[in-house]
Order: C-alpha cells, then structure tokens, then sequence
C-alpha cells in the first residue's frame, strides 16, 4: 500500500451545494461508518452556519481514497466560505492548496462571490476542476453555465492551461458525479479520481529546514492557540525548538511545538511528526498569529504571505447604556467587550478593532454589514448586552488627496416586471449600470457598480420592491471617487415619551401614524423607538398612555381593540434602518431600536448644533 497526498480547497458561491457534496465525500470514502448518526451538512459545525445555511469560517478536513489498483491517496479538503464578507479567510487559505474544485449551480451560474475566490484562485496559479452541481434541477441550463464559467475564466486574465479544465456534472445531494451531462446515477468516484489525476502533489521540500505559514488561528482552552497551515519544508517533531518571524522577518517569540494535530475527517489526531506537504495545526505558542511564519530557529527569511484587501465598513460597539441595561444579559462591561473584540480580531485578521477616547466605546471594522452583524450575533448569544450604531464606510485618499470611498459590484436577479424599479432605486443610490441581460425564465440579471455607503440598508427596500423574488449579491470593487451625498431613509419614527409598558387603548391610535414595531405589554423607555412614522419627521408619542376609568367607561371596552401585528425586526434589517443618530440596542433577548440621545431636550440641542454646522 503506497499513500500519496492532495490538497484541495472547494470554492462555491452561497447555497451552492458545497458543504453537502463534502457529506458525500466523506460517506463514499469511508470516513464515516455505515451506521453512524452524522448531522446533516457536517462541516457547518457553528450554530450560526446551521441556521443560515452558509459556511462562515473556512474548515480543513480529510479523506483517505482507495483506488482500484490498492493505492491510497490522503486527501486534505478545505471548505471556504462562499461569502465576500468572509473573504478574509478565503485569500489565506488558497496558499495552503494546490488545486481547486469550482462548484457551480447548474442553473444559477457563476455567481459574484464565485468570481471572488476564483480570482484569487488563479491569480496564484491554481488549476480549477468545474463541477456543475445540482444537474437534476428542472430548471437546469448546463451548456450556457459552462460557458458563463469559461467567459469568467477569460475575464480574469485565465492562462490557456487554467482554461483547459476538467468539468464534471454532478449531484451533491444524490451522491454522484460522470463525465456525461445526461447521467443520472453513479458515485463520487470520478471525482476522487479526478482529483488524484488533475492536482499535483504538493511541491515537497523534505530535507530544507523546517517552515510553516500560519493561515488560520483557532483558540482551545486545553492547548491555547492553535496555529493551522501548510508545511512548506522539512519535517517537524513534536517539541521541536521553533520560532515566529513576521512579514518583516522580526521574531516575535520563541518556544516549542507542545502538540502537533493533523485532520483526520472531522476531528484532528494527535500525530508524532509532520512532513513538507502536510496541513496540520500546532500549539504551544502565544503571540504567533496569521502570517507570521513559523520555523526552525536557524531560518530568518519569512514566507510570502498574501496581502488582505482592507475593511471597507466600521461600526461602533459601546456599552448598552438604556434604562434596561443589566436585565437580560451577564457580560455589559466595557473590559468584557473589548477582551472580546481583542480576541475576534486575533483569530479573524478581516477585522480591526480601535478603542474610542471614552473608554466606553470601540470602532470595529469590516468586510461587510453580514460579517459585523454574524459577530454581533455571535456575542449576543455569548450573553453580551451592546449598543451599536449606524454601519458607515471607510473613506480613503487618492494620489491627489482627493476623497476616495469603496465601490462594490451589484449583481441582482429579478423577475422582469420589477426590472425598472430596481434600476430606478440603484440610480438615487449612486449605482451604475454596467450590465443588463435576460437570464431565462422571465428574469433579468442586472449588473451595477455602486458606492458601498448608497447600499447600507437597501437590502430590505429590494426585497419590498421585488415581492421577495429578487436575489442580490455584492462583491468588493475599489476604491472610487467620492460620489456626493446620497440620499437616506425618507421616513421620519415614533419614538416612546416615557417609561412603562405599551398598552392598546394608545396603540390603536397610533396605528394610523405608521407602522409600528412594538405590541401591547412591550416594556418601553423614553427615547426608544417604537415605528415608523409615515411623515418625514421623528414624532414623540405616548403609546402607555390608559383610558381613564369612570362610572360609564370601563375597562372592558378595550376588548373592541383590534391591532395589526407589529413589524419586528432581525438584528442585520435593525442595523441597516437606524439613522445617523439612532442605535439599536442588542441583548440575548432582545433587539430595541432607541435613539443615541435619549433625553428630548438634548437630541433638541444636537439638532441646533448640527444645523448651525
């Protein structure tokens, strides 16, 4: 038995099929029994992920494949988010393989988060494999998909061996790949075997001294932190003497390699030696961190490692400081928060945290609304009680000195009645269009370049607009001109007068000024938002207010009282709604939107202040 070794990652756009198509690896290559209980899409192993149905943080696993001739092959698989927002996992992971697998729906096609990776892929001259998914969909247009993924390939300066790639039609879900479009039935086994065939072996440098490129940071509390990447040469032992260089070939620590980890399936094994061409994880430092190279101590060059596009979107995470704070959640301190934030922006280098001159607040930056708002998410289950404000981007300078902002790509897929509205609503927003084309099916796909800031909070007027029918997806762009001001929200809100709970006999009333957020028993304060007004300007409004009771008028009149279900809000549609000076305030149990001031008369005096500016 001779075992020879792969490394692969699989990119696909979001809802691809990706994670699914790794069950099935792992179920026809014997990683799991026949009779064990596996969670369905087991790689998303986060709550979260479940939950969204999408790969958050990227994840190395393995398979071992036995071919017809005996010979078995290791194969590490590294399952990538499909989500810009994320791409800061997506550049550091692609130096760690040496193929790629495109996995493509076989009805929707490319896709802008597809676009990302694989231009990232072939930037670092990685050969994809294109597997078409899903080729049992109704709706299936398999030869112009193949030809949207050719085209892609050309647009992103592909060499002729990248274009001469290796497709494959397969269903995840069904467990089968073939070579033929028009099959229906089968194994995974042409594509283990195409893998084997097409990804070359790891370039090996096995009598070098011992490197290692950190590409992801994961934190145990047995082992500390764990270091995941590629040996890149010699060979390593367990306590071997080793050291950190940074980018700039400065150590940053020494020690030793207390346990070395290699991925076997879903869990990582203890192992007593790593080769070159390994991926394996190690603990025993404390300082090193993603792009640091970890090496023999006779080594003082460090490794190339990939620069990160930057954060194009900050928030501001302070106290929650409501007349509630304290109620619902156990960790409402600031040296909680930013022990928090210190350790998220450790582990995820798309994220920088910066502490405000107050001490009570931090501005933490981004890739994207998605990822601030998973984070927020994340922190809020943790027990964390927050108050955030208002997503704005992060400005920039050109050569000139002239303001820069970031630009994104729009591609929106809508049924062909809501075409024009959506292009109408792209326009007041800044966005151009570079792109217009019937996808089939009664639906067109338009493209747009547009500033990031016109995009905050369009998200939720887009699936109004479109009855829920329309699919958006963005991608980082550039750094553009400054295109002026844009247009915010148009409605003013009702915001509460005082403190209590809400009750009926003042919410029928107010029914009719707009759409309220609250129902009846909600606790309230003053300053906390309760609607949307449906004039442009803010209202004060008194929703506690009760009936007075008399001989004649009695309670029991309330009965009559017939209320519309009030709107409520996630935390991601929350985020996107509030106004410069406005916050929405996040505990395990609840998501208020209040205003930043809560006392009237201040938000008076800040409103004189900003118009004599």
């Amino acid at each position: 038995m001779s075992a020879s070794l792969r490394n692969i990652a699989i990119i696909a756009h979001v809802d691809h099929g990706k994670t699914t198509l790794v069950d099935q690896l792992f179920r026809q290559s014997g990683t799991f029994r026949d009779n064990q209980r596996v969670e369905e899409r087991a790689m998303d192993s986060n709550d979260l992920e479940k939950e969204r149905g999408i790969t958050i943080l990227a994840k190395c696993t393995s398979v071992e494949w036995d071919d017809q001739h005996g010979t078995t092959t290791h194969i590490n698989i590294v399952d990538t988010p499909g989500h810009a927002d994320f791409g800061g996992e997506v550049e550091r992971i692609l130096s760690m393989v040496d193929g790629v697998i495109l996995l493509v729906d076989s009805s929707e096609g490319a896709m802008p988060q597809t676009k990302f990776v694989t231009g990232k892929a072939l930037a670092l001259g990685l050969k994809p494999i294109v597997v078409v998914n899903k080729v049992d969909r109704p709706d299936e247009r398999i030869q112009e998909v193949l030809d949207e993924v050719f085209d892609l390939f050309v647009s992103l300066d592909a060499t002729d061996e990248q274009l001469d790639f290796p497709v494959l039609y397969a269903s995840g879900r069904n467990g089968y790949a073939n070579e033929d479009p028009s099959l229906r039935e089968g194994t995974l086994t042409p594509l283990f075997q195409k893998i084997v065939d097409h990804v070359p072996a790891p370039a090996a440098d096995f009598d070098g001294p011992f490197k290692f490129l950190v590409t992801l940071l994961d934190r145990d509390n047995f082992l500390g932190r764990i270091l995941t990447g590629k040996v890149q040469s010699g060979t390593i032992k367990v306590n071997s003497q080793i050291h950190a260089i940074d980018r700039d070939g400065k150590v940053v620590e020494t020690g030793r390699a207390s346990k070395l980890l290699a991925f076997r399936g879903l869990e990582r094994v203890p192992v007593e030696e790593a080769r070159a061409g390994d991926i394996i994880s190690i603990a025993g430092l404390t300082q090193a961190t993603v792009a640091n190279t970890i090496a023999d101590p006779s080594v003082t060059e460090p490794l190339y490692a990939q620069p990160i596009d930057p954060p194009t979107l900050s928030m501001r995470f302070a106290v929650n400081d409501s007349p509630m704070a304290g109620r619902e959640g156990t960790k409402v301190t600031s040296r909680m928060i930013r022990d928090r934030l210190e350790r998220e922006g450790e582990s995820n280098v798309a994220i920088r945290v910066t502490e405000s001159a107050d001490k009570d607040s931090f501005e933490v930056a981004g890739r994207g609304e998605l990822q601030l708002g998973v984070l927020i998410e994340t922190m809020r289950r943790e027990g964390f009680e927050l108050g955030i404000s208002r997503p704005r981007v992060l400005f920039g300078e050109d050569e000139n000195g002239k303001r820069t902002e970031p630009y994104e790509t729009v591609v929106i897929d809508v049924d062909d009645e809501y075409a024009g509205t959506v292009v109408e609503k792209m326009a007041n927003r800044k966005g151009e269009m570079t792109d217009m084309r019937p996808s089939g099916g009664g639906k067109t796909r338009i493209t747009f370049s547009a500033p990031s800031r016109g995009l905050i909070g369009y998200h939720g007027e887009f699936l109004s607009d479109t009855r829920g029918t329309g699919i958006m997806n963005r991608l980082f762009e550039k750094y553009g001109p400054y295109r002026g001001v844009i247009e915010g929200r148009k409605n003013g809100v009702l915001i509460s007068n005082g403190n209590g709970e809400a009750n009926a006999y003042a919410l029928g009333p107010l029914e009719e000024r707009g759409i309220l957020f609250v129902g009846v028993g909600t606790p309230l304060y003053e300053g906390m938002i309760i609607g949307e007004n449906a004039k442009p300007e803010d209202l004060e409004v008194n929703p506690m207010k009760s009936k007075q009771l008399t001989n004649f008028r009695v309670s029991g009149k309330d009965d009559a009282i017939r209320l519309t279900p009030p709107k409520v809000m996630t935390l991601e549609q929350a985020i996107a709604y509030i106004d410069d000076d406005e916050m929405v305030e996040v505990t395990p149990k609840s998501i208020r939107l209040r205003k930043a001031l809560l006392d009237p008369n201040e938000r008076k005096k800040a409103g004189r202040k900003k118009e004599a500016a």
